[in-house]
């Protein structure tokens, strides 16, 4: 069981676990409570779980927007922060927008349900039954499909990922909605389990039989549910008669994109027609520019959708639609096909350019006259002994519109995270039996000190969340392999490494010698640590950070404290790095292997987000930059709790400018911490002094 309700241990109340996801989310009670099981049927939404208690008042820790919805579905109330709403006995079911998914059942029951600055309330009007269910973002394949090399195969292969939609309508925009598409094999002969329900929604994409198309628009496929047929022109179609060219003057790839960005987004906006009758930013700024009556859209088949979306010219919406959070390039052969339902499952934008080759990832001259942790001289294992690196071809994918970029392909990619198919299993079969989120940091090089002490600082400092974090110092190799086989949410290398191994004090532990590893997610800040990085991930981990090169020793300490705090908020691997890379001149060595969605902490707020602030007289202009994770992907919605902000935003990207008083950026920054850009400098919501921005 992935999901599982706990008595709070320091208070009264229950806390709601996703345990692969690491997700934890607090529920308080004014007094003792007792668990009992519930069944999940009551819902009118899926849950993974339910459990039954007896109170007289629920409080959420955190602000968050609450939803109460009588038996029919309709919205009886919607409490936003500042507000508050009383309502008389009756059944109810009430839908906060919290961490983990959850919902809470009452019957004949009178509630207040009130949000204040910082946390939110519900009251009953005497002791009341409450049912609370929760579902789990976690989602992994219902089946494989084993494709042979060709591509007609392949095609056929893709057309069946649209069946893990758990919706065909503008809901389907909303990630919890998207099921995880079947897995890819390569083997023999075309085999597509009985148990695959391939949708009919009534669009077709035409596509040219070869891989690179087929790779192109999977996402856009899965998306739409749509059948895939060979042609010698790439067009979407509909059963009613509707085409759309493929094959454009921005090329098909490029087409292929803004298609998808595209439909997508204007069904986030159709889908305040629906069960979340939200104000959405987004839909104000376009509603005047658009011909499209959302209500009665809402109502149509899908087919009918695609085709009245795609005569909305792209400029109109184009600066609105949410930061896409990844690009995935592919190299376009038949091996690499066994990656895509995972690349899919994340909607992400799918290129298979060919980029220039090189031998080599560059190094800026500045490193020679510094102290690198490629420095030698004082390591047991000297330089005599060090080996040559192996013969390596780099590839620097060209960067694109979106907020990440991946590569799938034998190459090590400059400026992009390497996918491994390898890591995406790890992922699903992450252990779920931890309950502490265990960090483990080892120092191998005393010089490398003051890394160590900021660190330290850093992890375990959310009173929320409960840390087990462990401090080693100059490891031996067989204390480091311990270290390393132990079960630990993340790992912490701070030292040096070569192409063949960790250097330790006693020699160098290689850790493609290892039968398996503990570790989920890591960080090796050390001089060409990628080898080992993708070692590890082959090994068992998901994801890490690693240098392809050298790095100067004041850069990877900028770098380590970064990344340790951004993660500590709950940004994923990717997120991180992508911001922490402009701490350093050397940034660019710096990529992540394996899945770089993964989390090690949860976001306070459930959104990671960095703020930019700019001070102005009398006020502060605040800029708020959403980043999609896999529990809150793109199509999840955030609402910041400023006064006087009653709308919602999509995520991800740039929200705001806002303008904001003293009192109300004091406010806003107590809410969590998060990272700032002030005047270009990357800092913390803790470390600031409000006044004197005023």
């Amino acid at each position: 069981m992935t999901l599982t309700f706990e008595p709070l241990e320091d208070c009264p109340g229950l806390a709601v676990i996703d345990q692969i996801e690491r997700q934890r989310y607090r529920i308080h009670t004014p007094t003792p409570i007792a668990l009992r099981e519930a069944a999940t049927d009551v819902f009118q939404y899926p849950v993974g779980d339910a459990v039954r208690i007896q109170t007289r008042a629920i409080e959420l820790p955190t602000v968050v927007m609450v939803y109460v919805r009588d038996d029919d579905g309709a919205i009886a109330a919607e409490v936003a922060q500042f507000e508050s709403e009383t309502l008389p006995a009756d059944d109810y079911v009430l839908d906060p927008l919290t961490q983990i998914k959850t919902y809470m059942r009452v019957e004949d029951a009178a509630m207040e349900v009130t949000v204040d600055s910082d946390r939110t309330r519900i009251e009953f009007d005497a002791p009341t039954e409450v049912l609370i269910g929760a579902r789990s973002q976690h989602d992994r394949p219902a089946a494989t499909v084993t494709t042979t090399e060709r591509p007609a195969d392949v095609m056929a292969a893709v057309e069946t990922f649209g069946s893990a939609l758990k919706a065909h309508d503008p809901e389907r925009s909303y990630p919890t909605l998207r099921g995880h598409p079947p897995a890819i094999e390569i083997g023999d002969s075309l085999d597509i389990p009985g148990d695959i329900e391939k949708p009919d929604t009534g669009v077709t994409l035409e596509l040219p039989p070869d891989l690179a198309s087929v790779f192109v628009a999977a996402p856009l496929s899965y998306y739409l549910g749509a059948s895939i047929v060979p042609a010698s022109t790439p067009r979407l179609t509909t059963d009613t008669g509707f085409t759309y060219s493929l094959d454009t003057a921005r090329g098909f790839e490029s087409e292929v994109g803004r298609t998808l960005k595209r439909l997508f987004f204007l069904d986030c906006v159709t889908r305040t027609e629906g069960f979340h009758q939200i104000d959405l930013h987004e839909r104000a700024a376009i509603e005047p520019y658009v011909d499209l009556d959302f209500e009665s859209l809402y109502q149509q088949p899908l087919a009918e959708q695609v085709a009245a979306y795609l005569q909305v010219p792209y400029d109109v919406i184009e600066d609105h639609i949410p930061k896409w959070r990844l690009t995935t390039h592919i190299d376009p052969v038949s091996a690499n096909a066994e990656q895509l339902p995972y690349v899919v499952d994340d909607l992400a934008i799918v290129r298979t350019h060919q980029q220039q080759r090189l031998n080599q990832a560059s190094v800026p001259a500045e490193v020679e006259a510094e102290f690198t942790r490629d420095d030698v001289i004082t390591r047991a294992a000297s330089s005599d002994t060090a080996t040559a690196p192996p013969e390596t071809d780099y590839v620097e994918p060209q960067a694109e519109d979106s907020l990440e970029q991946a590569w799938i392909g034998d190459s090590i990619p400059i400026g992009a995270s390497k996918l491994t198919k390898a890591a995406f299993e790890h992922r699903l079969d992450r252990d779920t039996n931890a309950e502490d989120i265990t960090i483990r940091v080892v120092q191998n090089d005393a010089r490398m000190d003051e890394e160590r002490q900021l660190v330290d600082e850093v992890y375990g400092t959310r009173d929320d969340l409960p840390f087990d974090v462990t401090v080693h110092d100059d490891l031996t190799t067989a204390e480091l392999r311990t270290v390393l086989t132990t079960d630990a949410e993340f790992f912490h290398y701070i030292g040096h490494t070569e192409h063949d191994g960790f250097v330790c004090r006693d020699g160098k532990l290689d850790v493609t010698t290892l039968d398996s590893v503990g570790v989920d997610t890591f960080l090796l800040n050390a001089c060409n640590s990628y080898n080992q990085g993708l070692g590890l991930v082959e090994k068992g981990a998901i994801g890490g950070i690693v240098t392809l090169n050298e790095v100067l020793n004041d850069g990877a300490v900028r770098i380590g404290e970064s990344v340790a705090r951004l993660l500590n908020c709950g940004f994923p691997l990717r997120a991180a790095l992508t911001i922490a890379r402009g701490e350093s001149i050397l940034g660019g060595q710096y990529i992540v292997v394996g899945d770089g969605g993964v989390t090690v902490t949860q976001a306070g707020s459930g959104t990671p987000n960095m703020l930019e602030i700019e001070p102005e007289s009398g006020y502060c202009n605040m800029e708020i930059h959403t980043y999609s994770t896999d529990d809150k992907g793109i199509g999840s919605i955030f609402m910041p709790y400023i006064e006087d902000n009653n709308e919602h935003f999509l995520t991800s990207g740039k929200i705001g400018p806002f303008k904001l008083s003293e009192q109300q950026l004091t406010q806003f920054l107590n809410m969590e911490e998060v990272p700032i850009r002030l005047n270009g400098d990357l800092t913390w919501s803790s470390s600031i002094s409000v006044s004197n921005l005023y």
